[in-house]
């Protein structure tokens, strides 16, 4: 007990400096998992007027953390109500103390997908944030090989020359042997991608209502937003990209810049399709840490609903009568009926059962 503890203070003293942000969590993690290590071993210790007294604590964990048909839990919950007053065995200790510490293993194993669902949404920001900080700066050296400019059609009589519309400007009659792609500016793919980020955001702040606070020490909810920006920016610029190649029927041409920057902005929206399920999965991941299981509400009665342990006996009652966890109004049980009597024989006497 004295080594957990030792641990959990030297967890909570280490300095990661510029590594906080990243293994701070983790250590905090650390920190709280010596320290219910250390309170398992301090329930084998204790008296067993303390060990009564913790009995509901250790059967509210165990329903948080382990299954309904868990063996430790179903056992604690037979004996929840003897060990409560004060008929405690070394064998009811044990479970105890079982059960606290697979409730505890539980727990960390929540906390620990928590965690590394966290640390795969922050890879996944920095990995989208590099691909589109790239196109950036490919666009802004080779603004011609990623053309973001449209040429709207124009009346066939006119001679003037043709309109082109980038991002940024608009050129109009320009003559018709100039390309397009020509007319590109470096900030191009960079105002396309501001564009996207400003229609991201508005799904982030929509977002915000479905967003519930969490005791658990990672920010799974701000990981979940922050990806949606450069998600937003780069399926802007794909948008954009597919509409330039007459991907998308009758958006081919583009006839002004507010029209582009306008589908740059609702693409960059429209990345809230993919990530959804991403925030979706995460909210199912922190209601997984703590979640109540089912029928957890009267424990003894679940437990009742299970057969019976081998070598355990049944504690008195009428409820050890139903072991499929149906009360005594629910229709009558098999095995407890009372054996009715034969029928009579025709000579009027009682037919008996066997030679």
């Amino acid at each position: 007990m004295r080594g957990h503890l030792k641990k959990a203070g030297s967890a909570a003293d280490e300095d990661f400096g510029w590594r906080r942000a990243w293994s701070g969590s983790a250590a905090r993690e650390g920190v709280w998992s010596n320290i219910r290590s250390a309170e398992v071993m301090l329930l084998q210790l204790v008296s067993d007027e303390e060990a009564a007294g913790r009995a509901s604590e250790v059967m509210a964990l165990v329903k948080d953390h382990l299954e309904t048909d868990d063996p430790r839990r179903v056992r604690l919950a037979r004996r929840l109500r003897s060990i409560i007053s004060g008929e405690i065995s070394p064998s009811d200790r044990d479970l105890m103390v079982r059960a606290l510490d697979a409730a505890y293993n539980a727990l960390d194993d929540e906390l620990a997908r928590v965690r590394s669902l966290r640390n795969i949404l922050w890879t996944a920001t920095f990995l989208v944030l590099f691909g589109v900080a790239g196109l950036a700066v490919y666009g802004w050296f080779f603004p011609q090989s990623l053309s973001m400019c449209f040429t709207p059609k124009v009346d066939p009589g006119n001679a003037g020359g043709i309109d082109v519309v980038c991002p940024t400007a608009e050129h109009p009659n320009v003559p018709a042997g100039i390309p397009a792609s020509d007319l590109a500016e470096p900030r191009d793919i960079l105002t396309v991608e501001i564009a996207g980020l400003a229609g991201a955001a508005l799904t982030v702040i929509a977002s915000l209502r479905r967003i519930r606070g969490t005791d658990s020490p990672y920010m799974l909810p701000l990981a979940s937003a922050v990806l949606k920006f450069p998600t937003g920016a780069l399926s802007a610029f794909l948008g954009l990209l597919l509409i330039r190649g007459a991907f998308v029927p009758g958006l081919s041409d583009l006839d002004s810049r507010a029209q582009v920057l306008g589908w740059a902005a609702a693409f960059g929206a429209a990345q809230h399709l993919v990530t959804r399920l991403v925030d979706d999965r995460a909210q199912m991941t922190l209601a997984e840490v703590g979640r109540t299981t089912d029928a957890v509400v009267d424990a003894e009665r679940a437990a009742v609903k299970e057969s019976d342990v081998p070598g355990e006996t049944r504690a008195p009652g009428p409820q050890a009568a139903f072991q499929d966890g149906a009360g005594p109004h629910e229709g009558a049980q098999e095995g407890t009926r009372e054996k009715e009597p034969a029928d009579d024989g025709a000579d009027g006497t009682r037919a008996r059962a066997g030679p």
